[in-house]
């Protein structure tokens, strides 16, 4: 049995938002921290990778109100930093910019650690580089936040590319994460079932997509669904890494739809109040109870 349920690659980030009065807030967000909160709290045991500029950064106590989670901080010369100006009350229209990105991770600098699966949650493309991907896939199973292959920065703003290797690397990939608009991406195809049977065909074993109405599994086999039913969308940012590390840690012990269903369930809780899921598995499960 592995010592960790999950190890978790990624860079931590820097968020200013500015909102249309002019309130500026900074958070710390990125989905190895999203992730990583999502997973511990629900029993299991995670360690984490993060890197940022660790002159003005403290990794370890940006996870230290986790439970279960252990840090291996790496130092980046610069942290991956953004901000976010909203323009509107509602919040609709923002402009986004990126002021600084972190080293790519090198495999040469990842240390000995014994876990079930690898999650690769990088922010843009470049932050992990194709080859870490055979490189994880020789310790453990893989899973992939296809996100830091698409997500790529150019003249500080954010825009979306396809991912040139897919077809190589997917025949690496246990659990493969998108959501509705990189499926579309990645495949030319809005069907998010069709959408995943082709990402499944190009090598992926079981395919995760996201959507504001439901979360999407594809084995190969069958087509499962779960709906989100949130209250209210004050925590959405972290909504995919909160469903994908919870979905790929459940499913160590669980079949498909129990996994899909705990997922959904903790991420339509979680998404009601901003920040990580900070809660327990009791508040989750009786979440599900009480709604699913």
């Amino acid at each position: 049995m592995s010592q960790f349920d999950s190890l978790i690659i990624g860079e931590v980030a820097q968020d200013t938002n500015v909102d249309y009065d002019g309130t500026t807030v900074r958070a710390t967000g990125g989905a190895v921290y999203y992730s990583g909160f999502a997973a511990a709290n629900m029993g299991h045991k995670i360690a984490v990778l993060p890197k940022a500029d660790t002159t003005q950064v403290d990794l370890k106590a940006a996870f230290a109100p986790a439970p279960n989670i252990t840090v291996y901080p790496l130092h980046s010369t610069h942290s991956f930093v953004t901000k976010n100006v909203y323009h509107t009350p509602d919040r609709e229209r923002r402009t986004s910019t990126v002021d600084s990105v972190i080293d790519p991770y090198r495999t040469d600098e990842v240390p000995q650690i014994d876990a079930a699966i690898w999650h690769l949650a990088g922010l843009v493309g470049g932050d992990i580089p194709d080859e870490m991907i055979p490189f994880a896939a020789q310790h453990a199973m893989v899973a992939i936040d296809v996100q830091t292959m698409l997500r790529c920065v150019e003249n500080g703003g954010m825009v979306y590319h396809d991912w040139a290797a897919k077809r190589e690397m997917l025949p690496y990939v246990r659990f493969l994460k998108t959501d509705a608009a990189e499926a579309e991406i990645l495949t030319g195809l809005t069907d998010r079932a069709e959408a995943a049977k082709v990402l499944y065909g190009w090598g992926a074993k079981e395919v995760l997509i996201t959507h504001n109405t439901e979360v999407l599994v594809y084995d190969g086999k069958e087509i499962y669904t779960c709906p989100i039913k949130a209250r209210n969308l004050s925590g959405r940012t972290g909504r995919g890494d909160t469903t994908f590390a919870c979905y790929i840690t459940e499913r160590l012990t669980q079949d498909i739809p129990t996994a899909l269903k705990t997922a959904t369930a903790l991420v339509s809780l979680k998404m009601e109040t901003p920040g990580p899921y900070m809660g327990t598995r009791a508040d989750a499960e009786a979440y599900m109870k009480e709604f699913f």
